[in-house]
């Protein structure tokens, strides 16, 4: 009976390490083999209106293309869902009215992003990284509080020369990866343009594939 436990354990261990280094083999070369040129994400975005102390919270989707060993360049849209505000209003007679407005803006942005190199600290799967961005943002007020397809389609088509500011945003972040499958975060200033530089703080998470 001792002999047939102690077969047995060994036998079992024989199978518990060849299974642990087949995973291993598996996942290696699942991360060795996962291409990089190209990346696509989504991310939940939070946006604050310094100027105004309005919060937005809105979605997007980001597509990058490698150019050099450790720098992409991208472009990226996000839509922010509205926020309700008040607004003061003095007529001729100085009667004041107070309205509920209704605030929403889009945004587009294209730059550089610059993996750090980490050194002998760095992992294959995980980085640093800082970016610069030019673009545009298009704020959309009204007292319409609905938000459906309708909504983001005319705020789509509502953009012209006469609503749209542009935009400087350097930020930076970090993104780990697990084969083709990564999550990113990312924080920066989001600064418009409009009689003079207005900041923003900006933040933003999600997946990201690379293929």
């Amino acid at each position: 009976m001792k002999r047939y436990f102690s077969f047995f354990g060994r036998s079992f261990g024989l199978a518990c390490g060849l299974l642990f280094g087949l995973l291993c083999v598996f996942v290696t070369g699942a991360r060795a083999q996962a291409p990089d040129h190209i990346n696509v994400g989504v991310y939940g975005k939070f946006f604050r209106l310094s100027d105004s102390d309005i919060d937005l919270g809105g979605v997007g989707a980001r597509l990058s293309v490698k150019v050099l060993p450790l720098v992409r360049i991208e472009a990226e849209s996000a839509y922010n869902f509205e926020a309700a505000y008040s607004q003061g209003f003095s007529d001729a007679n100085g009667t004041i009215s107070v309205s509920r407005s209704h605030v929403r803006s889009l945004d587009g942005l294209v730059g550089p992003k610059v993996n750090l190199p980490l050194g002998p600290l760095g992992l294959g799967h995980f980085h640093l990284f800082v970016t610069a961005k030019g673009g545009f943002i298009n704020f959309n007020l009204n007292t319409n509080p609905a938000v459906n397809i309708r909504t983001v389609g005319s705020t789509f088509a509502g953009l012209n020369g006469t609503n749209i500011y542009g935009v400087f945003y350097p930020g930076g972040g970090a993104e780990a990866f697990w084969g083709p499958f990564g999550l990113r975060f990312d924080v920066g200033d989001e600064i418009f343009y409009n009689n003079g530089a207005h900041n923003n703080l900006r933040l933003s998470f999600g997946p990201t594939i690379r293929f």
